[in-house]
């Protein structure tokens, strides 16, 4: 599969954009752990063009997690456009992606984002002007979902206009708008999209995307030409090999059965822990990711585990939530002697 020249091999499996979880250091892991690209938090363009600070950290890129798509939103043709060519200037991604697909309030609510799926027109407006401006320099994307809601699903054709207006590839989240993250993602209409015989650019399907099982199912079934994986990455950045390995079958560092042992996988989470600190220092780095800890599908089903997540919630130094880890590994190991899970 590629966009625009860039080849991201058979069936390639993406990190989704997401705010305050895909930062530089998350986005290094998942690529070093199989995510064929990833995707930097989603960026305000009004943010961008007045050269806010904290925004303007959300473009620093490194050549080790390329290739890396940096991803924009709002509701004004000429700011995307100024903010697409800021993008590109200062990060030099490998591709730009335009989120027509955030579901929260302050975002679809002030009409960007999903909110663009109630105006069609000037969501296209917008499309042109982002490839306008810099589609000659970097390939131009855009993220998107099934509709406003149930009775408004307007992908089939929406896809179309927006292929029409220069985008090099198409993302469909399997929701409406007005489902936000509930009820189960339907790829039915994705696959619809990918089917259809004017669709000339590679369609990504994302929603659900939860265990390797389903992630070949995604393939298989809907014929999409990429998966891309968001919340099931929280507390569990190995998804990615996971479903490589489900997707091309092999040894996984040595271990003839393919099996990731909990070892790993705990030396897997505390790297996470020391380069969110390394990054935004002790206090903010542990606030920011204890949250993916204590989420981890590691721990569940462990009995009586709730007291020991709310610790890992309140930890505030790395030595505190390292100590409720290592209780925590030698609890599992208790109820899996073999160190595998």
């Amino acid at each position: 599969m590629k966009i625009g020249n860039i080849d991201l091999g058979h069936r390639p499996v993406f990190l989704a954009p997401m705010e305050d979880v895909t930062d530089i250091g998350f986005r290094l892991l998942c690529r070093r752990l199989g995510a064929a690209m990833v995707y930097s938090e989603f960026v305000s363009c009004d943010a961008l063009v007045r050269l806010v600070k904290k925004s303007m950290r959300k473009l620093e890129v490194c050549d080790e997690e390329r290739p890396v798509a940096i991803q924009i939103y709002g509701k004004d043709p000429a700011a995307m456009a100024d903010a697409a060519r800021i993008v590109v200037d200062e990060a030099h991604p490998d591709v730009l992606d335009i989120n027509f697909g955030c579901p929260v309030k302050k975002i679809a609510g002030k009409g960007a984002g999903a909110g663009l799926l109630k105006d069609p027109p000037k969501m296209l407006e917008i499309t042109r002007a982002v490839v306008d401006a810099v589609g000659s320099q970097v390939p131009v994307t855009a993220k998107t979902r099934l509709g406003w809601d149930k009775e408004h699903l307007i992908i089939t054709d929406l896809a179309e206009q927006l292929q029409d207006c220069g985008i090099a590839a198409l993302t469909i989240h399997g929701r409406t708008r007005s489902q936000l993250y509930s009820e189960t993602a339907d790829w039915t209409l994705i696959g619809q999209v990918k089917r259809n015989p004017r669709m000339r650019i590679p369609i990504i399907g994302n929603g659900d995307i939860t265990s390797a099982e389903g992630a070949v199912e995604a393939f298989e079934r809907y014929g999409v030409d990429a998966i891309m994986v968001g919340r099931a990455t929280f507390g569990r950045p190995w998804i990615f090999r996971e479903i490589v390995n489900a997707l091309s079958p092999v040894a996984d560092d040595g271990d003839s059965a393919g099996l990731m042992s909990l070892d790993w996988k705990m030396d897997i989470l505390k790297e996470q822990v020391e380069t969110s600190v390394a990054r935004l220092g002790e206090f903010s780095g542990v606030r920011h990711v204890r949250r993916h800890l204590a989420n981890s599908p590691l721990f569940k089903g462990i009995p009586d585990f709730r007291q020991t997540r709310i610790r890992m919630l309140r930890a505030e130094t790395v030595d505190e939530l390292f100590g409720i880890m290592e209780q925590t590994r030698q609890l599992i190991k208790q109820n899996s002697p073999e160190g595998v899970i």
